[in-house]
């Protein structure tokens, strides 16, 4: 293969990348799909399973196996073979419509000991479903999901069936992240800590408000506009990726803008993420949403996106598979098509790389697995799970 090179100019970063024309895909998992190389790394795309419709979101069980969610509500076990399993047996109500259904799954910190998941969805009537949260313990032999119980819902519907959010990360300390979106709209109530609408939240693994939230204050005031105690941070759109930096422990998101203006943020306490009163996007129709990029009191992101990918899934590389990208931070695009790698120097970015153009996939989530290698989520009704490997 021969490799071409392109220049990348998005927001005020440039950086050249160095890709490979994809090879075909073949017909069974465990075979080579795409080989490709970057400046730092030569690799080869396998696939590990396929046949999933829409999946979601990856969590590795301790033996290196996988939960993959489906969005349509269907839980998997993926095996180490990439054997896909029956539907794992759940309760959770799950509205299936648009882009709300089955999101996102992660594993409690001690799951070893209690067999802890955590499950974030669209629930209610479909007209106006909402985000929920759910705890439960997953059975030995892998077939049900046991003594589940909803321990978060968000108090805003979102209407047309887009925007819930629902990543989630677990701290250092065992507090539990779940990202949250604007319902599709373009209402004021992101600036409005009185709800839920575009916030994150930060809670304890039973879905409590976690000690040290910003809004956990005595509040003398209107009750309509006290504010909600889970709250972390507020003005987002609807943030689809969420990692916690391995160095210093601090939550890393990115968010999804219209036509334009994805972010990257490093969400702090009680801060003002400006959404929709500031952006770097305009609607879908070409018209301004705001006349404003910058305001006082608002945040600003440490990367923005023009044109749009429509960012979904996000890890930080820490392995010895791939050394030189130790500490890098993987995105995957959706609209993009592609995989993308940032370099980062404290907490700036100071580098892209587009990975996989040639794919032709809608990447919905990105892993590194305990292997050491990197594992990805296709979103399409025929989905797969593909993992990167060194050539």
């Amino acid at each position: 293969m021969t490799a071409r090179r392109a220049a990348v100019s998005l927001c005020a970063h440039a950086f050249a990348a160095c890709l490979l024309t994809a090879a075909p895909a073949l017909s069974a998992p465990g075979d080579v799909v795409a080989s490709e190389e970057s400046f730092e790394a030569d690799f080869n795309v396998v696939e590990v399973a396929r046949g999933l419709e829409h999946p979601w979101s990856i969590a590795f069980l301790p033996d290196g196996s996988m939960l993959v969610t489906e969005r349509p509500g269907r839980l998997r076990h993926v095996a180490l073979d990439g054997t896909v399993s029956a539907p794992i047996a759940h309760d959770l109500a799950v509205t299936a419509v648009n882009q709300g259904g089955l999101l996102e799954v992660a594993l409690h910190p001690e799951f070893e000991e209690n067999r802890l998941i955590y499950l974030s969805y669209a629930s209610g009537p479909r007209d106006a479903p909402h985000t929920a949260l759910d705890r439960a313990r997953l059975s030995d032999d892998l077939s049900r999901l046991e003594d589940g119980r909803t321990i978060f819902v968000a108090n805003h519907r979102a209407a047309r069936g887009r925007h819930f959010g629902g990543r989630l990360a677990f701290d250092p300390e065992g507090l539990l992240f779940l990202t949250l979106g604007d319902g599709g709209d373009y209402s004021e109530d992101a600036q409005n800590t009185a709800n839920h609408i575009g916030t994150i939240v930060r809670l304890t693994d039973d879905g409590a408000p976690a000690p040290g939230n910003p809004f956990n204050t005595i509040y003398d005031g209107p009750s309509e506009l006290e504010p909600e105690t889970e709250i972390w941070s507020y003005g987002h759109r609807n943030v689809q990726g969420a990692a916690i930096h391995p160095e210093t422990g601090v939550l890393w998101t990115h968010e999804h803008g219209a036509r334009g203006g994805d972010e990257i943020n490093i969400p702090q306490a009680g801060r003002n993420y400006g959404w929709p009163a500031i952006t770097y996007g305009v609607n879908y129709n070409g018209r301004p949403i705001s006349e404003h990029a910058r305001a006082e009191g608002m945040e600003q992101p440490i990367w923005y996106w023009e044109p749009s990918i429509a960012p979904s899934g996000m890890t930080f590389y820490q392995g010895t598979a791939f050394p030189d990208w130790n500490g890098d931070l993987f995105i995957g695009a959706l609209a993009g098509m592609q995989l993308q790698r940032f370099e980062a120097d404290g907490d700036r970015v100071i580098g892209m790389e587009p990975l996989l153009t040639d794919l032709g996939e809608r990447i919905r989530d990105v892993r590194t697995g305990p292997d050491g290698y990197i594992y990805l989520a296709t979103d399409s009704p025929e989905g797969r799970i593909l993992r990167l490997e060194p050539r």
